[in-house]
C-alpha cells in the first residue's frame, strides 16, 4: 500500500509500547504497524530500549554484553534506568510533543519485570527508579506479546543463529517462565493500558490484532477519540 502524500496531523502524539519475553516477535511486529500507519498517512518514530538515544546507546552496549553484571543487580537498574531517562528527553517526549507517533520495543515494563521480578530488587527501588527516568511520560497503550517461555526461547535461539545470543537469551527456562508470569501480571494490575496478544497465532493474525489495539486510540476525522466513545459505550 503506498504512503499517502498528506500526512495526517495529530494534536497529541500517541505512545505505544512492545512488551514481553525473548523470542516473542515483537520487533517483527513493531514494524509492520508502523509500516501500517504510515501508510495510513500518520508519521511514526520507531525506537527501542534500552537504547534509541546517543547516549542510551552506549549505556545499551555495556548492559547487554554482560560488561555491567559485574556491577550488581542495583547498579545495573540505575543503568538501566538512566538509559531510559536519556531517551524518554532526547527522542520520546520531543516526538510526542510534535504529534507522531512513537512506537517503542520494551520501556518501563521490562525493567519492573527483569530487574524487579527476576532481578530480585525491593519494589519500591524499582519504582523510585522508574519514576525519575519517565518523568510523567507513561505509555497510552502496552501491547504484551504472550507465548510459553520454551518456544520464545526456542524462537530468540534460532533467530541468533551462529551469533552469540545476548545474556538474556543465555538464561535458564525457568527465569524465562518467571518472567512471562511478571507480564501477564502487569496486565491483569493494569488492564486499561495493557492489552495481551497470542504470539503464537500466525504473523498475519497477531498484526491485524494490533493494529485493531492501535487503530482504538487514534482519532476519527471528526477530532473524537474512539476510545473515549468506547469507554460511555
Amino acid at each position: 500500500m503506498p504512503i499517502r502524500e498528506s500526512m495526517v496531523s495529530l494534536k497529541k502524539g500517541l505512545f505505544v509500547t512492545f512488551e514481553g519475553g525473548e523470542g516473542a516477535g515483537k520487533s517483527t511486529q513493531l514494524r509492520l504497524l508502523a509500516d501500517s500507519l504510515r501508510a495510513r498517512g500518520y508519521e511514526v518514530l520507531t525506537t527501542r530500549e534500552p537504547g534509541g538515544s546517543p547516549g542510551a546507546e552506549a549505556v545499551r552496549h555495556v548492559l547487554l554484553s554482560g560488561a555491567a553484571e559485574s556491577f550488581g543487580v542495583r547498579m545495573e537498574a540505575i543503568l538501566f534506568a538512566a538509559a531510559r531517562s536519556d531517551h524518554v528527553e532526547e527522542v520520546i517526549r520531543p516526538s510526542l510533543d510534535k504529534g507522531i507517533i512513537v512506537l517503542c520495543d520494551r520501556f518501563m515494563d521490562s525493567s519492573r519485570v527483569y530487574q524487579g521480578i527476576t532481578g530480585n530488587l525491593e519494589q519500591s527501588f524499582v519504582e523510585s527508579l522508574e519514576r525519575v527516568a519517565i518523568n510523567g511520560v507513561v505509555p497510552d497503550r502496552t501491547v504484551i506479546f504472550d507465548l510459553p517461555a520454551s518456544v520464545g526461547l526456542e524462537r530468540a535461539q534460532r533467530r541468533a543463529g551462529d551469533d552469540n545470543p545476548d545474556r538474556f537469551e543465555k538464561e535458564q527456562l525457568e527465569t524465562h517462565e518467571k518472567r512471562r508470569d511478571a507480564f501477564l501480571d502487569i496486565a491483569r494490575r493494569d488492564s486499561e493500558r495493557c492489552r495481551v496478544v497470542d504470539a503464537t497465532q500466525p504473523v498475519e493474525a497477531i498484526t491485524a490484532e494490533v493494529l485493531s489495539l492501535v487503530e482504538a486510540l487514534l482519532p476519527h476525522g471528526d477530532g473524537t477519540d474512539t476510545s473515549a466513545e468506547e469507554a460511555v459505550s
